[in-house]
């Protein structure tokens, strides 16, 4: 793939991409903590406020190959621009909204911009960088920035709603959209797919509207039972919509996602491998928040801290992951990291409700978020390397909608799968506390299975090929 110098100021292209991804990645989980400010503040319902999450996940993970796309099409830079304006323009009228519909218009634009930005920095890194070394390092760091902003959200959100209001949660998105938008017009330069090809109008309505679909059937699993018309109804439509997107792939000459690209051996594995972790993964969040708060007693400020060492974990695995990639290839480094995950969540799975959170909290936490570390870049990078310069938007997006479907898919499963587990055992007589714990671990029991066919499947990632540890072109 050809590289794009970008005049010795890689390290700006860095900081650029990784600040735009962890914005996206933070303002998934931020508004959490002031969900109830927001209900005081707008008179929203019940149902309505969990469309403050959903809005988001419903646009984000449903744009996102079109994102992706866009970016090879249209130009890597520009169309990062348009999301960062997108999203800083969402963020200014979400926190002046003053009606729970326009905050919802907000936060699903919001979403929109997140699928064009988080696609569009990944292909920008991977157009500056060459493959080796240079490259593990940008990716790292990338992945450690999402991984960051997970496990930040519940801390940013307790300091601004405590110390401000629940509206800085958006509008402390507008300097920071400000500051990158302009180090991007000054380090960024522009790239694009050489051969100019048109966008697949019919290939781009039928894929976003079958992801739009199917995310709103999972994320219905959270209030609807599994046969209820929602969840139904919105799988069925899913299943009708993607399978004509395929069809219309297959005759296409100009396609939306030439499917050729499920040959190259190293993309199609790396996607089912974080499509699986990311299963698990995103539940892990939410349960252990449910238990330290629920269970061991903690305050939202508290259990923010308490997820620290895990972003801490994060980041230093997501470092050794990019420094043993150019060294043993991403197939050692996703099984290394992968079977880190899975023996955490095994862990996690004798949690009991009198284990204190150093005991039993801790130790797994870190043992899964270490491994989710190397496992970022590692699958990153399985899923770039020897793409066609072309293609890198849309494997950048191919990569990040399997992490969202998979996360937006397993959350629910394993949400619905303990909440019954719990249930049922509070109808038999177990003490609250007793019965939350046990679904929960039983959650964490299905993860680490999970995982470990995570770990399975990326045996079967194409061995590393020597490339040379080069560093980009400097002016």
């Amino acid at each position: 793939m050809r590289t794009v110098p970008a005049g010795g100021r890689t390290g700006l292209v860095l900081f650029a991409s990784c600040l735009a991804q962890f914005m996206v990645v933070l303002d998934v989980s931020i508004v959490n903590v002031a969900l109830p400010s927001m209900r005081d503040a707008l008179g929203f319902d019940a149902e309505g406020l969990a469309w403050v999450i959903n809005a988001y996940t419903l646009a984000f993970a449903g744009f996102l190959l079109l994102g992706g796309r866009a970016a090879d099409l249209f130009g890597r830079r520009r169309v990062f621009l348009v999301g960062l304006g997108l999203f800083g323009l969402a963020s200014l009228i979400g926190g002046l909204a003053n009606h729970p519909a326009l905050l919802l218009a907000a936060r699903a634009v919001q979403g929109l911009g997140g699928a064009v930005l988080s696609p569009a920095s990944l292909a920008i890194l991977q157009t500056t960088y060459p493959e080796g070394a240079a490259r593990s390092r940008a990716f790292g760091w990338w992945a450690a920035m999402g991984g960051i902003g997970g496990a930040a959200g519940g801390l940013a959100g307790g300091v601004l709603v405590g110390l401000l209001s629940w509206r800085w949660i958006f509008l402390v998105n507008v300097p920071v959209v400000a500051v990158t938008a302009v180090l991007t017009l000054a380090v960024v330069r522009e790239t694009r797919d050489e051969s100019r090809p048109r966008l697949d109008v019919a290939g781009a309505v039928l894929v976003t509207s079958g992801l739009v679909a199917l995310v709103y059937g999972v994320v219905s699993l959270e209030s609807e039972p599994w046969v209820s018309l929602s969840v139904l109804g919105a799988t069925a439509v899913a299943a009708v919509l993607l399978t004509a997107f395929v069809l219309t792939q297959l005759r296409s000459r100009r396609p939306l996602v030439p499917l050729s690209v499920f040959r190259i051996r190293s993309v199609s594995t790396a996607n089912v491998v974080i499509l699986l972790i990311t299963s698990a993964m995103f539940s892990m969040w939410f349960f252990v928040s449910l238990h330290m708060q629920d269970v061991l007693g903690f305050d939202a400020l508290t259990a923010g801290l308490a997820f620290l060492p895990q972003s801490f974990s994060v980041v230093i695995g997501s470092q050794i992951s990019s420094r043993l990639l150019p060294r043993v290839g991403p197939r050692a480094v996703l099984v290394g990291g992968g079977t880190a995950t899975a023996a955490g969540f095994a862990w996690f799975a004798f949690l009991t409700p009198t284990t204190s959170w150093a005991a039993g909290v801790l130790g797994p936490g870190i043992a899964v978020t270490l491994g989710i570390g190397l496992v970022f870049p590692a699958v990153t990078t399985a899923a770039t390397t020897g793409v066609p310069g072309g293609l890198a938007g849309l494997v950048s997006g191919l990569v990040t909608t399997s992490r969202q479907i998979g996360g937006a898919v397993g959350l629910s499963v394993l949400s619905t799968l303990a909440a019954a587990h719990t249930a049922a055992l509070v109808a038999a007589g177990t003490a609250a506390p007793v019965a939350q714990t046990a679904g929960t671990t039983r959650a964490f029991a299905v993860s680490a299975v999970v995982v470990a066919a995570a770990v399975v499947v990326a045996l079967f990632v194409p061995a590393p090929r020597r490339v040379e540890d080069q560093e980009p072109a400097r002016v």
